[in-house]
């Protein structure tokens, strides 16, 4: 069986079956696609490329599926799947999904459904382009819908999937592509970000009902793989503030962006099919190929960027906010915005444009939020299984450090740094300006459902607070599960049912939504509901809850977004007035002068109600 040796692992030994996929040109692509872009001109060992990533998840894909003890065809799709999981992937990391999810006119349109996210490219590559290899159909016989199959795993798609949990050891909150790529990434950048116990995470992972667990058989065990998904978590973190967010890394990818998006441009006004070509970024161009596009068709301005990139000049950060600088109204603004693409365009051309006008100098913005937030870990103790972030508090914090982070850089183009570096206030005062306007072209185009979760705290704590002898008294929701399903009675209603438009499942006995854990956690960590910790106990275990109040922070921007909502909000008051009496909450009061300086509600006496 041939092998190939990799720099973390070792010898990885390689089937027939795989060695014919790999000599595919979807393949042979990413040995030419570096993993991180252009983060080699911040750190030069960085030019590892997506091809030895998808070969390093394939070895702790197939230690995972080993460990689980899965039948040799499991391990065999496990392991495809985990081979071919970035096969769509673009050029320069993600530069060109920054670009179409800007300009959505760009994005292919496949069988009449718009493709945004590599995710997508990647399952209609496996689905459609491998059959036509007469060596790989040969190996893999008579099997129908093979590869749709291996699409759906690679890219953690558990619709229609028979063993989901297959599609979880390629793409969860513990799998074989994070492991990978935060061990590699590590490796290459020489950033330390932590430790990353692949043998212990490995170890830890078990199936009940069908889906991957932490677990340990004794004590300490269960400690030990509680730990060792702290650390991961914690690695995740850091690599965000070390590298994803590095300055040079940052301001190398919004000229990148800068100059892709201005060639494209160019590509449309000469008469061309963009989306064509946009097509084959993700099918078949190289990091030259993308580099080359921009050289044919780029203007003057594109060329001179592309020439700075080459030659290492990159446009310094002479100004950057995060979430330490930033006001929590303002912070929650940019989360919104920096998660919708053609605001997030908005935003950074006007802010560029009103400093040039300002100030005659040149910059370029960039806006960059944390994604893929931790949130679907289970964790088995004793007889029960419940969530990671339920049983551990470090976990739970290392969940909001993720989803706190943001970073706005302003970026010289002109030189004259120190003159740019002395408007900062300027900036913070265009933000605050800019960030109402583009809330409310967002709420035109689209509902926002984390605004709908915020307008229900909103409601409770008008319903249920008062204010007397200088204390507000107002109410704490006593745990999460309690919120999902006031959403999902709320999303009965036909004129909620977009604003409140989450999906909720059922695998783990009870209705969860991904995207409504994460919106919480978005809340919590922008400063705008607090997340308060409870112990209590059961079956002779001590467990934890979170419990939520809203911060004064948030009670003033809820008021700056009510008024686009009163027709929403009058039936989500209806509703509650209705059911007030069912709502499991405490009343925690804090002196007023206390609460507008948003100290929070720690200490403040308790008031239970039944």
């Amino acid at each position: 069986m041939p092998s190939i040796i990799d720099p973390i692992y070792g010898h990885i030994e390689i089937s027939e079956l795989e060695q014919s996929i790999i000599n595919t040109p979807e393949m042979a692509r990413l040995r030419r696609v570096q993993q991180l872009g252009l983060a080699d001109l911040a750190f030069p060992g960085a030019n590892h490329t997506r091809f030895e990533h998808s070969v390093g998840t394939l070895f702790i894909a197939n230690r995972i599926a080993s460990a689980l003890e899965l039948g040799e065809e499991d391990i065999e799709k496990v392991r495809l799947a985990a081979l071919l999981h970035d096969v769509g992937h673009c050029a320069f990391s993600h530069v060109v999904e920054s670009v179409i999810k800007q300009i959505p006119q760009y994005q292919p349109i496949i069988n009449g459904r718009r493709f945004l996210r590599h995710e997508m490219f990647t399952k209609h590559i496996i689905s459609k382009s491998f059959y036509e290899n007469g060596t790989i159909t040969e190996l893999i016989g008579e099997k129908q819908d093979f590869f749709e199959e291996i699409a759906k795993i690679a890219t953690g798609d558990v619709d229609g999937l028979t063993k989901p949990y297959l599609a979880q050891i390629i793409s969860d909150d513990l799998d074989a592509d994070r492991i990978d790529f935060l061990l590699r990434d590590s490796y290459h950048t020489g950033v330390s970000l932590g430790l990353v116990d692949m043998d212990q995470i490995v170890q830890s992972l078990c199936l009940v009902n069908g889906r991957i667990v932490l677990s340990g058989d004794r004590s300490y065990d269960e400690d030990m793989s509680l730990t060792a998904a702290e650390s991961m978590l914690i690695a995740r973190a850091h690599h965000y503030s070390a590298i994803i967010h590095n300055p040079k890394t940052q301001g190398a990818r919004i000229m990148l962006l800068h100059a892709l998006r201005n060639s494209l441009s160019n590509y449309e006004r000469s008469g061309k099919d963009v989306r064509a070509a946009v097509l084959e970024f993700f099918i078949s161009y190289t990091d030259s190929d993308l580099l080359n596009f921009i050289d044919s068709y780029g203007d003057q301005s594109s060329k001179k960027l592309m020439n700075n990139i080459r030659n290492a000049n990159i446009c310094s950060a002479v100004a950057r906010f995060t979430y330490k600088n930033l006001n929590p109204v303002t912070r929650m603004a940019l989360s919104t915005i920096a998660r919708n693409g053609v605001a997030k365009k908005m935003f950074e051309d006007e802010l560029a444009k009103g400093f040039a006008r300002k100030y005659g100098a040149s910059v370029l913005i960039d806006l960059d939020v944390a994604s893929g937030i931790p949130k679907s870990t289970r964790v088995r103790i004793g007889d029960e299984t419940g969530f990671l972030y339920d049983e551990s508090a470090l976990a739970n914090g290392l969940v909001r450090a993720i989803s706190r982070q943001i970073s706005l850089c302003v970026f010289s183009r002109s030189g004259d740094d120190s003159a740019i570096s002395q408007a900062s206030a300027d900036f913070l005062t265009g933000i605050e300006k800019l960030s109402p306007s583009l809330l409310r072209f967002i709420r035109n185009e689209t509902y926002l459902p984390i605004e709908g979760l915020l307008l229900l705290f909103y409601s409770l704590h008008r319903m249920f607070s008062s204010q007397a002898d200088g204390k507000i008294t107002m109410p704490r929701l006593r745990n999460i599960a309690r919120i999902y399903k006031q959403v999902i009675e709320l999303e009965k209603f036909e004129k909620l049912r977009n604003l409140f438009d989450y999906r909720f499942h059922i695998r783990y006995g009870f209705p969860y939504s991904d995207r409504l854990f994460e919106d919480i956690q978005l809340l919590v960590a922008m400063g705008m509901i607090d997340e308060d910790l409870r112990y209590f106990e059961k079956n002779r275990r001590w467990k934890q809850r979170y419990e939520y109040v809203m911060t004064f922070d948030g009670l003033q921007y809820a008021e700056l977004i009510a008024p686009a909502y009163q027709n929403e909000l009058k039936i989500i008051e209806g509703y509650l007035t209705m059911n007030k009496h069912s709502i499991p909450r405490d009343m925690v009061s804090i002196a007023e002068k206390r609460y507008r300086t948003d100290l929070g509600p720690a200490g403040s006496r308790m008031i239970h109600l039944k």
